[in-house]
């Protein structure tokens, strides 16, 4: 038990993703039954059900599905934080991922943040976080 609450608890199987996150490498699973690629970590295919999947390096790209400022969070670390943007991002590979949108501005705005924003990976203490892509706008 890490004592905080951002900070992932890793078993024998999420140890490979997270040691590759520690890394600055952001990883999905591959199924080479149906060829989908899925997020979050589990040892099967959640869309045809194989047990016949492998990890895969990601692109580290994604597009912005939804978003939401968070102002008040009373779990520490994050009331240091706030506010922060809270994100589900649509990787490059096609899953879907929870995530924080980092450098969107003050938060406050979220940086005009808007749907389709192109965005990339980065990483805070071994956590895959985004952020945008210079340049780029959404939809």
């Amino acid at each position: 038990m890490t004592g905080r609450h951002d900070l992932p608890e890793t078993d024998p199987f999420t140890r490979t993703y997270w040691d590759a996150a520690a890394e600055g490498r952001l990883l999905v699973r591959r199924c080479r039954a149906c060829g989908r690629a899925h997020h979050y970590p589990r040892e099967f295919c959640p869309h045809c059900w194989s047990e016949d999947v492998t990890w895969e390096t990601a692109s580290g790209r994604a597009t912005l599905y939804t978003w939401s400022v968070v102002h008040r969070n009373d779990l520490p670390p994050f009331t240091d934080r706030t506010p922060y943007v809270a994100a589900v991002v649509e990787l490059a590979e096609g899953p879907r991922m929870m995530t924080e949108v980092v450098g969107a501005g003050d938060g406050l705005r979220a940086g005009g943040l808007s749907a389709g924003a192109e965005l990339e990976v980065t990483f805070r203490e071994g956590i895959p976080v985004f952020r945008t892509v210079p340049g780029t706008t959404g939809t």
